[in-house]
């Protein structure tokens, strides 16, 4: 069932659109004009936050004379049409209209996947180890998934997910849940990252770029807050929230600074470098219009630097992972195999492309390797 198009929403909605600019994409925006308007409700945010990514979902078929008010409620209405009859929106259309130009050349536009980016996201949790039923039951409008599948690349003794899809309305940040450290809001690709590091308890784990650690304390939950996770990251902002997780988690076996010991070699080492995020274009279609076949270039570079300079930091028979949520050739299977021709010492353990299509997640590449002892 669509939701009704919300007057005071759309009014909001088109104020968010009025402030965004290239250095304030629209999530940022929406997060500044909740802070000012901080009277707005649950309900009233998520509506607002929904017509404003449907207007980026929806851009290319918009009246362009028309009021943003007029836009966003065209944009609402294409989506209702398009999630009660998919095969209204014809594959062509989508594929000229829905992603840029430069998609085609980086990655497959089926109609499964163009289809895939026009859909509402869905809202992924990550429980506490084995919790996930007991989660799903207090929450309620849970849907805990499978535990039994497996996703390559992943070795023996990969533990089980610990995912949930949630379907409810209740801001889940104001529940007891989320106070007492029970569970993350966590996209179900983010989570994949940490199964296939697989991580032991009692090992040491560097997470290069940890942002505001959401696999940073995946991979201290899997390791049963024993062992060390270093979290290192350019942003001081950043590793503040993560330290705020890491506490609410009660997680005490993270170890947050700006870099690595020097000369510390680990057990493993992930690598989630930054990217393109094409593979966030669902959730984040403002992103779609922002990216540029020269951003996915450069950002290739610096995924190459960041994976060369972690390779020497893994101790023999250690584990280095490389993860982005992305799919463009360049930043996925070009990076992995630049890599596996320039360090012999290292043997492929896998690689995999997750698809938003599959399980309605975001897209993630990820490549595992083992240093050969």
């Amino acid at each position: 069932m669509n939701p009704p198009i919300d007057q005071l929403a759309l009014n909001h909605a088109a104020r968010v659109l009025g402030e965004i600019t290239p250095e304030l994409p629209a999530d940022a925006a929406l997060r500044r004009h909740f802070g000012v308007h901080r009277r707005l409700g649950a309900r009233e945010r998520r509506a607002v936050s929904r017509s404003v990514f449907v207007y980026f979902r929806w851009l290319n078929w918009l009246p362009p004379r028309e009021s943003r008010q007029r836009q966003l409620a065209a944009a609402l209405d294409f989506q209702a049409r398009f999630n009660t009859h998919p095969a209204s929106i014809k594959t062509e259309a989508l594929a000229a209209r829905a992603v840029p130009e430069w998609a085609a050349a980086e990655f497959e536009l089926s109609a499964d996947y163009l289809r895939s980016l026009q859909r509402d996201p869905v809202l992924w949790l990550r429980a506490r180890p084995g919790q996930a039923a007991a989660l799903a039951a207090r929450l309620g409008h849970s849907v805990p998934f499978p535990a039994g599948e497996k996703l390559a690349p992943a070795e023996p003794g990969t533990p089980p997910w610990d995912a949930l899809k949630y379907e409810g309305a209740q801001d889940l940040f104001l529940t007891d849940e989320f106070h007492a450290g029970e569970f993350e809001i966590q996209d179900l690709a983010s989570q994949w990252v940490g199964l296939v590091a697989d991580p032991q308890p009692g090992e040491t784990w560097w997470d290069r770029t940890a942002g505001e650690g959401g696999k940073t304390l995946h991979l201290a939950d899997l390791m049963r807050n024993r062992g060390v996770v270093w979290a290192t990251d350019r942003s001081a902002r950043r590793l503040a929230v993560l330290q705020r997780r890491a506490s609410r988690a009660k997680l005490f076996n993270i170890r947050v600074a700006d870099q690595a010991p020097r000369g510390a070699i680990f057990d493993g080492i992930l690598v989630d470098a930054p990217c393109s995020g094409a593979g966030t274009w669902q959730r984040n279609p403002h992103a779609r219009w922002t990216t540029t076949a020269r951003d996915v270039a450069e950002l290739a570079a610096v995924q190459t630097e960041l994976l060369n300079g972690a390779a020497s930091r893994v101790k023999p028979g250690g584990k280095l992972i490389y993860a982005v949520c992305t799919l463009t050739r360049s930043e996925t299977a070009a990076i992995a195999q630049a890599f596996a021709a320039a360090h012999p010492d290292y043997e492929p353990a896998g690689d995999r492309l997750l698809y938003p299509q599959t399980f309605g997640s975001n897209g993630m590449f990820v490549a595992a390797w083992r240093r050969k002892k």
